[in-house]
């Protein structure tokens, strides 16, 4: 079994920066390929972008790319997720999520373990 905490989300102007951290527990960090995701009020939970096992192949959705920045420290146990050029619609609780697998997914069924989230608030 895999624990997931989420940490740095915040409140921040439209155009700024946050760093998402995943941190997990257990030695089995770097056998799952990773993914973020984010859930707005009242809107269905939807991909952000995904990392495979070794840091290799990322993937993220159109709307972040080129903005976003999916990483891991495998050594660290650790999962990131740099966000910049924020936008209000960036705007969600972000989750973290583990996959049994070489790379990621955009679906978030073949996800295993989720963390408990972190707030994201963009003003415009």
């Amino acid at each position: 079994q895999v624990q997931l905490v989420e940490s740095g989300g915040g409140l921040v102007q439209a155009g700024g920066s946050l760093r998402l951290s995943c941190a997990a527990s257990g030695r089995a960090f770097s056998r799952y390929a990773m993914g973020w995701f984010r859930q707005a009020p009242g809107k269905e939970r939807e991909f952000v972008a995904a990392i495979s096992r070794s840091g290799g192949i990322t993937e993220y959705t159109d709307s972040v790319k080129g903005r976003f920045t999916i990483s891991r420290d495998n050594a660290e146990n650790t999962l990131y997720l740099q966000m910049n050029s924020l936008k209000p619609e960036d705007t969600a609780v972000y989750y973290c999520a583990t996959r049994n697998g070489y790379s990621g997914s955009s679906s978030p069924h073949e996800y295993a373990y989720w963390g408990q989230g972190t707030q994201v608030t963009v003003s415009s």
